[in-house]
């Protein structure tokens, strides 16, 4: 492990130490441009030219350390943040980690969640589940388990359970079926203690991550057209803000440059094919500040 310095860094970082969150948090700091530990097991890594120490914890753990303003910032699952109870707000959706939360019970037996009243529901997630409730002014008894809870129902245990719920496939074998809509859509998330107030060390760190996110979803694309086509293959690349026009040697063309979205880049070549546009070319972004 790294030697600390002799005063503290300026920021101080949760994150998990396993699970699937871990190595797409990891990934995402790394290509921020934070140094990240060597070894899994090591619980601590400083990076002294950033000035952050970052803490590999249980994701479970990380919302309550944040809360309690002993770590500054975190990144946990939502579901996981919701479930601790703990007062921290988000700063930005990381866009990874992806799942759906759901309640289930046997076919027929609730038609919504408020047929939910007076049931026994359990749920390895017994924080989320209750805010829901809460939330919609339902009264059930919550019976918190540790793992996988979809035998609850048949073994007497529940009436219904609350579980992540990914295809469906284990909620089927078990015999049972969602009731209503989703509970909770979670993805992994930055958060802060509530109220926290913003430095430059978390400002910029919310703004690297941010050029990640926007470095993953967009793409340079670049081409050479005629001015005559030039409006009609703008409003295909219209940019962020304004695609880059340069007049080209050639009379009569120019060279337009402009970021699209990723999911979009065929589409958009091949429209601008048909536009006039030539030597199409896309290249990928590895950082960005917008």
């Amino acid at each position: 492990m790294s030697s600390r310095p002799a005063s503290p860094p300026k920021l101080r970082v949760a994150l998990p130490n396993k699970g699937a969150l871990a190595p797409a948090a990891v990934a995402m700091l790394q290509e921020a441009g934070y140094r990240q530990r060597a070894v899994d097991g090591d619980l601590t890594c400083l990076d002294a030219p950033n000035d952050v120490e970052f803490f590999y914890l249980r994701p479970r753990d990380i919302a309550v350390y944040v809360a309690s303003g002993d770590l500054d910032l975190g990144i946990t699952g939502r579901d996981l943040s919701i479930d601790a109870g703990a007062d921290v707000e988000e700063l930005l959706d990381l866009g990874f980690g992806a799942s759906t939360f759901r309640l289930a019970a046997r076919p027929g037996r609730f038609a919504q969640p408020t047929d939910l009243a007076d049931a026994r529901i359990a749920t390895a997630y017994p924080g989320v589940v209750t805010q829901f409730l809460d939330g919609h002014g339902i009264k059930a008894e919550v019976i918190r388990l540790d793992g996988a809870v979809e035998n609850a129902v048949g073994l007497g245990l529940a009436d219904a359970i609350g579980d992540v719920v990914d295809t469906g496939t284990t909620l089927r074998q078990a015999g049972l079926e969602p009731v209503g809509e989703p509970v909770l859509r979670s993805t992994a998330v930055l958060i802060r203690r509530a109220g926290a107030e913003q430095n430059g060390a978390v400002t910029q760190l919310v703004r690297r991550l941010s050029g990640v996110l926007v470095a993953r979803q967009y793409v340079m694309m670049s081409y050479d057209v005629h001015a005559d086509n030039l409006d009609r293959a703008v409003a295909l690349t219209p940019g962020i803000e304004s695609p880059t026009i340069s007049p080209l040697h050639r009379q009569g063309w120019v060279a337009v440059q402009a970021m699209v979205l990723r999911t979009e880049v065929h589409r958009i070549m091949d429209e601008l094919y048909d536009s006039g546009a030539r030597a199409i070319l896309v290249t990928d972004i590895h950082a960005c500040r917008l």
